[in-house]
């Protein structure tokens, strides 16, 4: 199929201007190509808005909340401003905390935190470890992944009925998969929680660069999510919501910021009063450039409308997916079906091929960048995959535990700044190493696949 048959775009669907859109990489085969980034689910590039937002901050940088300074009193309302914005684009709730924290995993490892003593998790084995690990001083169930979204629900409805009713319980969930990019039903989860006596938390790191995310009609307790997968640089990250337990609970570090009143005692120790807002988790200096870089993320998508960013990321969907509809080697992983709604994730594997290979031979000799492996969420891939051995090849992955099958995945993923030649490009490339190998010979070295150039 001629990438020229698939379908139309959106009459409005332009990407939105990224940074590294035109980065050249050298080819092994020789010369240069502008880099296609297809993997927008690990870290997306930073929209042009919100490189040139931080850039225009960047000479009134001042720490917040303690200077009397023009600067710092300027720095202190553009980050307390910032607050304001991620809870207008999550939709909160009157009295809902918004607290900036440095990741998805800082997110949820910090809820853990905060979780009332006896509490009980429940997690799919779907989710991403940042949401499947962090439950460490919690009694946690891990559940079976389901294969359709009655039947989460169902599995979770089981699960809680079988709970202590009397202590706290929490649900964690995704909004959609890092792995398949498969939207879940987390209205639909949210009320079989509350249902049952439990809260919950959406893991939004992959749904909120791709959908508009409303804590109130959801009806979900917090929200986490990731400044990098939202356009925004590294080291920047939220959760927003309920205050309570995040009020009762000890700081998360204990300094400054997080202390209102510290006196000494006669014996020699000190007396402590923490802040019961946001700032009890934020102490230390906080990161003010990476909180008024998410807040400019949040107003850049909601100004470009998510009708339109959605519109055209199913279309880029529909380019892959028709675009190889006819090379039967290739297998897209999914949980829910094929034709199950979801975001601009899709993983898949190649018969004949590791796919640490593959994905080198895709950046080597193509310029395009995707992911390979397991993807931080080990239990769902081996999962998708386990009934479907993969022989060892001469390059892959690094080897599994004893006892395990060497199994790993392709995924290439996209968003609002993706142009229609780099999906192409992948398309193209895809069909080329299915049907030719590759044009050049690779070998391992420190547990990746890389050209081999010793010749």
């Amino acid at each position: 199929m001629s990438v020229s048959t698939l379908a139309t775009a959106p009459s409005v669907c332009a990407p939105l201007p990224v940074l590294g859109r035109d980065v050249t990489v050298p080819l092994v085969t020789g010369g240069e190509v502008t880099y296609a980034a297809l993997d927008y689910a690990a870290s997306a590039p930073a929209l042009q808005r919100v490189w040139d937002d931080v850039a225009a901050y960047a000479p009134y940088y001042g720490s917040v909340h303690r200077g009397a300074g023009y600067l710092s009193q300027l720095s202190t309302d553009l980050f307390e401003n910032a607050r304001r914005t991620v809870a207008e684009f999550l939709d909160c709730r009157d009295g809902d905390q918004v607290v900036f924290t440095r990741s998805t995993t800082d997110s949820l490892n910090l809820l853990a935190a905060a979780l009332p003593d006896g509490c009980q998790v429940f997690v799919f084995e779907t989710e991403h470890h940042a949401a499947l690990l962090p439950w460490r001083d919690a009694r946690v169930t891990v559940l079976d992944a389901p294969r359709g979204h009655r039947q989460a629900v169902e599995t979770l409805e089981r699960a809680l009925a079988g709970r202590d009713p009397h202590g706290p319980a929490l649900v964690c969930v995704t909004g959609a998969s890092n792995v398949t990019g498969e939207l879940w039903p987390v209205r639909e989860l949210a009320a079989a929680a509350h249902a049952h006596g439990a809260r919950i938390v959406l893991d939004a790191a992959q749904l909120a660069p791709h959908h508009p995310v409303s804590v109130e009609d959801l009806d979900v307790d917090w929200v986490a999510f990731s400044g990098h997968k939202l356009y925004a640089p590294f080291g920047s990250g939220v959760l927003a919501g309920r205050a309570d337990w995040l009020r009762e609970a000890e700081p998360y570090l204990a300094g400054g910021g997080a202390s209102r009143k510290v006196t000494r005692r006669t014996d020699g120790g000190v007396d402590v009063e923490w802040h019961d807002s946001a700032a009890r988790h934020e102490a230390g200096s906080p990161n003010v450039i990476g909180a008024y870089a998410v807040a400019s993320a949040c107003k850049a998508l909601t100004e470009a409308g998510f009708d339109t960013l959605v519109a055209r990321e199913q279309y880029l969907v529909a380019k892959v997916r028709e675009g190889l509809a006819d090379v039967p080697q290739v297998r897209f992983l999914s949980l829910f079906g094929d034709d199950a709604p979801r975001v601009g994730v899709l993983s898949f594997v190649v018969e004949g091929w590791n796919s640490s290979h593959f994905a080198a031979a895709l950046s080597a000799e193509y310029g395009i960048g995707v992911r390979d492996g397991l993807f931080c969420a080990h239990p769902l891939v081996r999962t998708l995959l386990g009934s479907d051995p993969q022989t060892q090849g001469e390059c892959g992955a690094p080897e599994a535990a004893p006892g395990e099958k060497s199994l790993n995945a392709i995924r290439v993923s996209f968003g609002a700044g993706t142009p229609d030649e780099h999906v192409e490009r992948f398309v193209r490339a895809v069909r080329e190493l299915v049907t030719d190998g590759a044009r050049w010979n690779y070998r391992t070295e420190d547990g990746r696949c890389v050209p081999d150039t010793s010749a």
